[in-house]
């Protein structure tokens, strides 16, 4: 990985005569300085892209902690859906830095599932905003077991209890 350093008067976005190097991650050539505009990236239009993506990844069960699946819950039985449940984000002048934190599904295997889902949050990033991903760390705080979903209770209730 190569960096770059640049004068404050190329950091400042003043026309110097010089153009930074156009590379697959940057928002717009020369950064404004064509006379045609600034492009900014809201960190929540990036923590979205980036939720989106996980929850496309196969045995990504829920994006969060469990106050924040929680809380995810009672938005979406009034239809608030929010998708950037779980993500968070740094975002700098070209690049990005993702942290998310997610629960897997039994039995896939976690490092496969946290593997993929960073993979997906690198081309989605990359590709949609157009920013370079620094890092995407990912923490895994539960696994979801099917058997602990609430079908499993009509079974539960046929059965005699194993205790006086």
């Amino acid at each position: 990985m190569t960096t770059e350093t640049q004068t404050p008067a190329n950091s400042q976005g003043t026309a110097t005569g010089q153009k930074k190097p156009a590379g697959p991650h940057t928002l717009a050539p020369n950064d404004g300085n064509d006379g045609r505009g600034r492009t900014t990236v809201a960190d929540g239009v990036v923590a979205k892209i980036a939720g989106i993506a996980i929850q496309e990844i196969e045995g990504v069960h829920a994006l969060g902690g469990g106050a924040a699946r929680a809380i995810g819950n009672l938005r979406e039985k009034v239809g608030q859906k929010d998708l950037t449940q779980g993500v968070s984000v740094e975002v700098g002048q070209t690049q990005v830095a993702v942290d998310v934190t997610l629960v897997v599904e039994y039995p896939h295997p976690l490092q496969q599932v946290a593997d993929n889902a960073r993979d997906a949050v690198y081309s989605a990033v990359e590709d949609l905003v157009g920013m370079e991903v620094t890092e995407v760390n990912i923490t895994i705080t539960d696994i979801h077991v099917p058997s602990e979903d609430n079908d499993g209770e009509a079974d539960d209730a046929g059965r005699e209890p194993r205790v006086a």
